[in-house]
């Protein structure tokens, strides 16, 4: 019934990254931030109200999202926050020219196995050009067959997991939702591995 149409709703993801980043608003004025997998957008748009400079993403493939991005955008008074389209794992003109970033967020990216290399690939890409930069992200679990951890080692990346209670997202409201299923979320952070591997 979803299908095509994930980029629709404010998923239980998205709810528990605002969180982290409300919990975090303090550090963020001033922050480079970009969004990936945007859809309406609530982390991003939390982010630009806690006064970080915000760029929202999602797949140029999917002009729907990228009008939701700024429809979110418009009924939140943040006319000025940029909207741009990037698939993962390609490398486009609108990739190339975005500008450094410090934190990169997405919430719910990893939903579809076939997708997972290249979400990281794109996050690679830009942690490269950052260094200093963060993948902040939360994610269903949805399979425990599902990993990411072999593509982390690939692509030299590695994560740190975030504890929910420790920035007041274990509350059973928090991530409750109409949709259908059991939401078992988890929250990362990745960066660069260093060169020992660390």
């Amino acid at each position: 019934v979803l299908d095509s149409q994930y980029g629709m709703y404010v998923w239980p993801c998205a709810v528990v990254l605002a969180q982290y980043l409300w919990a975090h608003r303090g550090s963020l004025p001033g922050k480079r931030v970009l969004e990936v997998g945007a859809g309406v957008s609530l982390p991003g748009v939390l982010a630009a109200q806690c006064g970080a400079q915000v760029v929202l993403s999602d797949s140029e493939e999917l002009p729907q999202c990228l009008r939701n991005c700024r429809r979110s955008c418009l009924m939140n008074r943040l006319p000025h926050v940029p909207v741009t389209g990037l698939t993962w794992g390609r490398v486009s003109p609108q990739l190339l020219a975005l500008a450094p970033v410090d934190i990169i967020l997405g919430s719910d990216v990893f939903f579809d196995p076939k997708d997972f290399e290249d979400i990281l690939t794109t996050i690679y890409f830009l942690l490269e050009k950052n260094p200093h930069a963060q993948f902040w992200t939360t994610y269903q679990v949805r399979s425990a067959d599902w990993s990411i951890e072999a593509l982390l080692c690939k692509w030299k990346l590695k994560s740190t997991p975030v504890p929910l209670q420790s920035f007041g997202a274990d509350k059973e409201h928090l991530a409750s939702s109409s949709l259908p299923g059991r939401h078992t979320i988890e929250m990362m952070i990745i960066s660069l591995a260093r060169s020992d591997g660390t």
